[in-house]
């Protein structure tokens, strides 16, 4: 053999090799028949999610509040306006935090630290992570809840809200009547678990549709548009804001991910580590047995054996929260104990930790934490955690780790973040602290 001709045989066996390593083992065409038998439907479409302005088709639609452009308008700026901080527990936390206080776009839309911190907070820093107390607050006057909130992402496939189901009168809380009570109560009124969470949020989070949120900042004439058909005397309400909301959290998707492009049909949309990865999601590693819903959670239940949050120094919690017994917390029920929602998992790259106790901050510690599938909760036994060990190779865990931090991640969220709010206010926060660390004045 001439020099030539080995030296042509060495490339190619390098060329075969290089390919190998990224070759995806199956053709797309097996990719997504793998996907589909997950599906409750047994097809793609079940994974797709409607444009955000595809109003009709947009999911599980309260009969109560369907869903126009004139309420996801008013809805979308009213999750950023600061203006709506109408009842803090002392005068300095007056108009300074909104939803967005928690749910920070440049963090996934969640806190940017181990938690979200509304009326009592004050500063920001880059993604949320610097918000502190404010000198006039004790952690007890706070607006801080004793659990990582949950991602409005994607929460219209949700039926019931929060990581106990507690909101929301059908889906699993449908002939649970008997749990009724406290802020529950808010269920008698049958409403989707979106409406009967916001409505519950307004009063939970010192908000108020008032004459200076209507007036001065210029509300009115968005609720006229958006509420035409309710009478003027029910017109600016809890209610109705409650219902704009509910309207824009559900156009709130991450329809431009990479994967609902591959769903859709463009098999350039996914790399190849992304595809192993989405293999190894809806196959060997099991994940999509309980992240089997349409963004990848569920309304079902599960003890983990994650941390709770007032072990990592959370505030106004400890180890008596009621919010660490998850769906229990909502029945009181031995089975339901330390029960907690089955989360979607879209755009969750930026995020700065995971769980409902913030008890991991990267998401290589989250597949580890599933596939060990012991408790790291003492309260929790290893024989009650809802999961089966599993084992991975590092590259299929690279795999799917990959599919999850940037297959699943919808880059273009700026797109639900108004530029300016009828109020003028600064936005998530609107205290002096965070307008400095926002460059907002």
């Amino acid at each position: 053999m001439n020099f030539f001709r080995w030296l042509i045989l060495c490339i190619a066996v390098l060329v075969v090799t290089n390919c190998t390593k990224d070759k995806v083992p199956y053709g797309d065409e097996d990719l997504r028949a793998t996907i589909a038998e997950r599906a409750e439907t047994g097809s793609l479409d079940y994974y797709i999610f409607p444009d955000s302005d595809d109003y009709s088709n947009l999911p599980n639609q309260d009969p109560a509040n369907p869903v126009t452009a004139e309420k996801v308008r008013l809805g979308n700026l009213l999750f950023f306006e600061t203006g709506l901080a109408q009842h803090p527990k002392f005068e300095s936390g007056l108009e300074t935090y909104s939803c967005a206080s928690c749910h920070i776009p440049t963090a996934g839309f969640m806190p940017g630290k181990l938690q979200g911190v509304g009326d009592g907070g004050v500063g920001f820093g880059v993604n949320g992570e610097s918000r502190i107390l404010n000198q006039n607050y004790t952690e007890y006057d706070i607006d801080a809840q004793g659990v990582r909130p949950m991602n409005p992402l994607n929460a219209g496939y949700s039926t019931v809200m929060l990581w106990s189901g507690t909101f929301g009168a059908h889906g699993p809380n449908e002939g649970t009547e008997e749990y009724w009570e406290g802020a529950a109560e808010i269920n008698h009124t049958r409403y989707m678990g979106l409406e009967a969470q916001n409505i519950e949020g307004f009063e939970l989070h010192r908000l108020e549709i008032n004459e200076r949120v209507l007036d001065e900042h210029g509300y009115r004439v968005l609720f006229d548009q958006a509420f035409q058909d309710f009478p003027v005397s029910e017109r600016y309400s809890a209610t109705t804001a409650s219902f704009a909301l509910s309207a824009f959290i559900r156009s709130f998707l991450a329809n431009q991910a990479p994967f609902q492009d591959y769903l859709k049909g463009d098999n350039q949309a996914l790399t190849p580590p992304q595809k192993r990865g989405a293999d190894i999601f809806f196959g060997k590693a099991n994940c999509a047995t309980c992240h089997n819903g349409p963004s990848l959670g569920a309304m079902n239940f599960y003890p983990l054996g994650t941390a709770d949050l007032h072990q990592f120094g959370g505030m106004n919690t400890n180890a008596e929260d009621t919010r660490n017994l998850g769906r229990g917390s909502f029945t009181g029920e031995e089975i339901d104990m330390r029960a907690f929602k089955v989360p979607q998992l879209y755009n969750l790259k930026d995020y700065a930790f995971y769980f409902h106790g913030s008890s991991k901050s990267t998401l290589e510690e989250v597949v580890d934490f599933k596939l060990a599938a012991k408790s790291e909760n003492p309260n929790v036994t290893d024989d009650q955690v809802a999961l089966n060990p599993n084992s991975l190779t590092d590259l299929e865990i690279s795999d799917l780790v990959d599919f999850l931090r940037n297959g699943l991640y919808d880059e273009n969220y700026v797109r639900y973040v108004p530029g300016t709010l009828p109020s003028g206010n600064c936005t998530p926060n609107n205290d002096e602290m965070s307008r400095d660390d926002l460059g907002c004045y």
